[in-house]
């Protein structure tokens, strides 16, 4: 897996002033025509209410001091903090502000792209990636929603059928590919990754389209449909 500084170098040939403070970098990258600011985690993060609060004052910075700009979330997440110091503070309504930090920032013309660099999962990459315009992931990057002992231990299925299950739908397995497959990531960048980064850019795609994405890669194939169906009626 890529380290943060080394994703950076391969993203921003033309140079870049992204820094870490604590498990958070913020900063700025130039590549091609465009000046993409920059904030994220490392070392798989367990976002709480400090690293929301330090993550969403860099999304509202960025909107002061650089409105409509590019905004380029790179996730390394282990998930939520699950601390009693947290959970005692409120972490979720920390993490909904977060998101809701990164909408105000689509609203005003940010374009939002994030990239999976390491791991990512459940309610850290919710707020952290997933709440991007589009989301990809480089190559070994990790992705899930829950490990799959953990899962076992809640749902009360057996380990070995879950496994079994997740040999068949992408939807309990872990990993980039499955998530590809389920439309929630655009795609695993291959080749040089400052490229990946331009062709994105160019895309300014605003519009979910997960759903159909899903449905067409095989991975989803009832949300798109049920979607439609709720909206019908």
């Amino acid at each position: 897996m890529l380290e943060w500084k080394e994703l950076c170098d391969q993203l921003f040939p033309q140079g870049h002033t992204v820094k870490a403070d604590g498990q958070v970098v913020t900063g700025q990258g130039r590549i091609g025509d465009e000046t993409v600011a920059v904030v994220g985690t490392l070392d798989h993060a367990a976002i709480g209410v400090d690293i929301a609060l330090q993550l969403s004052e860099a999304v509202i910075d960025i909107m002061k001091q650089q409105p409509g700009a590019p905004i380029l979330m790179l996730v390394d997440t282990q998930g939520q903090q699950l601390s009693r110091r947290d959970e005692l503070l409120g972490n979720s309504p920390f993490l909904a502000h977060l998101a809701k930090c990164f909408a105000v920032a689509r609203t005003r013309g940010h374009q939002l792209l994030s990239v999976v660099y390491s791991e990512a999962v459940s309610g850290g990459f919710l707020s952290l990636g997933m709440i991007a315009d589009e989301t990809y992931a480089v190559p070994g990057a990790q992705i899930r929603v829950m490990a799959l002992p953990a899962m076992s231990r809640i749902t009360k299925l057996p380990l070995e059928e879950l496994e079994a299950l997740c040999r068949t739908s992408p939807i309990l397995g872990p990993g980039a590919h499955n998530f590809v497959a389920l439309g929630a990531v655009e795609e695993i960048w291959e080749g040089p990754l400052d490229q990946c980064l331009l062709t994105a850019l160019a895309k300014k795609n605003n519009l979910d389209k997960r759903r159909e994405l899903g449905a067409s890669r095989g991975g989803r194939t009832g949300a798109a449909r049920i979607a439609q169906l709720v909206r019908e009626h």
